[in-house]
């Protein structure tokens, strides 16, 4: 119980840094000045899809706390052997982080109109997150020709589990950033219309970043000693 709480105060003061910073806690009736009726320009309100978003994003995080909720109550039984972690998430961690970077260069360079740069960022992130799932892919076959199935051992399954969510959750945010950069590519493209998609898949991208590190660090066995950390600070 106590791992779920760290990671929904986790989650919760990611979600607030989030809505800060996007504004959303702003008060526009306090504010001087004559407002524009431009999305670009008007910088009291927020989109609807992002609101969205966020609310889908802190679903997905609850859903990940109570998956590391029942991988700490489990792994305390005499079954419990976790697998070896393969040495392929150490570059897929860095592959990820690239991909978030790109998308990140993909906003400023929507934001300043240069549209040949954020057509090189979206096609960084699409194609780090491809090899990120390829490598995923490759950590299951280097367990499985180890003999660490899905069904011998309770730490194998959840092994499987979270990586697996992890990256059909990758999988779906591809859809969505091809239509973006499908889109980028049209020779009448402009980069206002595209600069929500472009931010939409890089808050994306972000907090499936702050995920895997989340399920690197639980599957790697830090999650433990930090765990010790909190309720030595919370006696």
């Amino acid at each position: 119980m106590s791992a779920i709480l760290v990671f929904l105060v986790v989650v919760i003061g990611f979600s607030f840094w989030w809505l800060f910073h996007q504004r959303i806690l702003s008060k526009p009736w306090l504010e001087q000045g004559v407002h524009s009726a431009l999305p670009e320009t008007d910088v009291s309100g927020m989109p609807t899809a992002k609101i969205a978003l966020g609310i889908f994003l802190a679903v997905v995080g609850s859903l990940f706390a109570l998956f590391a909720s029942a991988y700490f109550m489990r792994m305390e039984y005499a079954d419990w052997q976790a697998p070896p972690v393969p040495r392929v998430l150490w570059l897929n961690t860095g592959v990820l982080v690239l991909a978030s970077v790109a998308l990140s260069c993909a906003v400023r360079a929507a934001r300043e109109a240069r549209m040949d740069m954020m057509r090189l960022a979206l096609a960084a992130a699409g194609l780090a997150s491809l090899v990120f799932l390829a490598g995923q892919l490759l950590a299951w076959r280097d367990l499985s020709a180890a003999g660490h199935y899905l069904e011998v051992n309770p730490a194998n399954s959840f092994f499987y589990l979270l990586t697996g969510m992890h990256g059909l959750h990758i999988l779906g945010g591809l859809v969505a950033l091809g239509n973006v950069l499908a889109r980028a590519w049209q020779e009448d493209a402009e980069p206002g219309p595209l600069r929500l998609g472009v931010e939409l898949c890089a808050m994306y991208w972000h907090f499936l970043l702050f995920v895997w590190l989340a399920i690197f660090v639980l599957l790697a066995g830090w999650a433990g000693d930090f765990l010790a950390v909190c309720r030595q600070l919370l006696t």
